[in-house]
């Protein structure tokens, strides 16, 4: 298998590394679009006369195909070449997205017609994620991943601070199908892009139904890891919960509405931005304790719009949890690419992320039965104290201080 260690410019910065500025921009050309999707896709429900029964159905059906076909996804990105398998989830996806424009500009879109391109669009997902974790380490030298990790997010954190304006005055004054075709459009250009990446297919000897039995049985023993994704869960349904769900409704109760919701959110994505510069520069030695207290941030705007404070306040938390979010990313993806060879990278990946996709339903079933006997703001506190208790308990593992920065990539 061709590796970055196989490279002449393994003492070279990422962008130095051609394939690697290929990487990047395919994923800068493609952030462009998915930051106006989700703006367009709503209003194409809303359209054709949807409630918010017909974009839950919508919203499910692009999130169930991802958590079904994601371990297979995992098993081939270990199997096949993952820029092959990253060409292909493209090409599938932006020819999901563009039969979903056209629908949409023709007047012929319909709850079922948007579900099925969203189920199209997620079996996309499940299978360019894990594909998508194991290309860096085989472009990138060890010595180089966190700053490379870091380079990855910044075009894709700066759009998310814009994206969603621009998404609003595309669906605003041309519509949901100029938006959603041009969302298309960056598909198949980045799968033009990654298509030209040729990275080898890893070795493999064994069937596909035995490696991912080896797979689960690596997984499970890395305590590291599966912890890390348990506690994960509990912490992004909490997340998910709070931030997402219930900040909107509180912003509208005792903040300023959707005006101030928007500062929060506009916040939060510029912390994003400055944790993505601050890797740039720190390389701490302990990853995976950083991730996880990092991590931990998250539950200090739920707290200070729980409590509410004053939006000065809030502003602030949300600040701080983006860069708190971004350097436990960056400080987790780095830790996972050190730690878990580059054979088993695909099907590692996807038992994590099958843990990140499971918070989805999980928070949004705790904040309804919550709300059958507490008030917004009092479960707001609640899901920052699971926050905090998460990632409490994974500081008690003793395998988390074990996961550390290699010596030769310091």
């Amino acid at each position: 298998m061709k590796t970055a260690a196989d490279s002449p410019t393994i003492r070279s910065a990422p962008l130095r590394v051609p394939a690697f500025r290929r990487f990047v921009l395919a994923n800068l050309i493609s952030v462009t679009g998915s930051a106006m999707a989700p703006l367009a896709l709503a209003y194409s429900v809303i359209e054709q006369g949807g409630g918010a029964g017909a974009l839950g159905v919508v919203l499910a059906m692009n999130t169930v195909p991802t958590v079904v076909f994601l371990l297979i996804g995992g098993v081939l990105a270990d199997r096949m070449s993952r820029s092959r398998i990253l060409f292909l989830g493209n090409l599938l996806a932006a020819a999901a997205q563009g039969a979903l424009a056209a629908t949409v500009g023709t007047g012929h879109a319909s709850t079922t017609s948007i579900a099925l391109c969203g189920f199209a669009s997620g079996t996309a997902v499940a299978f360019t994620r894990p594909a998508a974790q194991g290309a860096v380490g085989q472009i990138i030298p060890a010595e180089h991943l966190q700053q490379a990790n870091a380079l990855l997010r910044l075009p894709s954190n700066a759009v998310k601070v814009l994206g969603p304006v621009v998404g609003g005055l595309v669906v605003a004054t041309a519509g949901p199908a100029w938006a959603l075709a041009w969302d298309a459009l960056t598909f198949a250009v980045a799968a033009l892009l990654l298509r030209g990446l040729r990275l080898d297919a890893p070795p493999t000897a064994h069937s596909a139904l035995d490696d991912l039995r080896a797979g689960w049985r690596g997984f499970w023993s890395r305590t590291w890891l599966w912890t890390y994704t348990a506690a994960g869960t509990v912490l992004v349904a909490a997340w998910l919960a709070g931030f997402q769900l219930l900040g909107p409704l509180v912003a509208a109760e005792g903040y300023g509405g959707a005006r101030d919701w928007g500062l929060v959110q506009a916040s939060f994505a510029s912390g994003l931005l400055v944790g993505t510069l601050v890797c740039l520069r720190w390389k701490p030695y302990r990853l995976l304790t950083v991730a996880v207290v990092a991590s931990s941030v998250l539950a200090v705007p739920l707290f200070a719009m729980g409590r509410g404070l004053p939006l000065p306040f809030v502003l602030a938390a949300a600040l701080l949890a983006g860069i708190g979010l971004d350097v436990a990313i960056v400080a987790w993806t780095t830790a996972f690419q050190h730690h878990v060879p580059q054979a088993e990278q695909g099907r590692m990946s996807a038992f994590n992320s099958v843990g990140e996709l499971l918070a989805i339903p999980l928070g949004y079933l705790i904040t309804a039965l919550a709300s059958d006997v507490w008030d917004n703001r009092t479960i707001l506190v609640a899901c920052a104290g699971l926050v905090v208790a998460a990632a409490a308990l994974n500081l008690c593992v003793r395998d988390v201080y074990r996961v550390n920065r290699p010596a030769d990539a310091v």
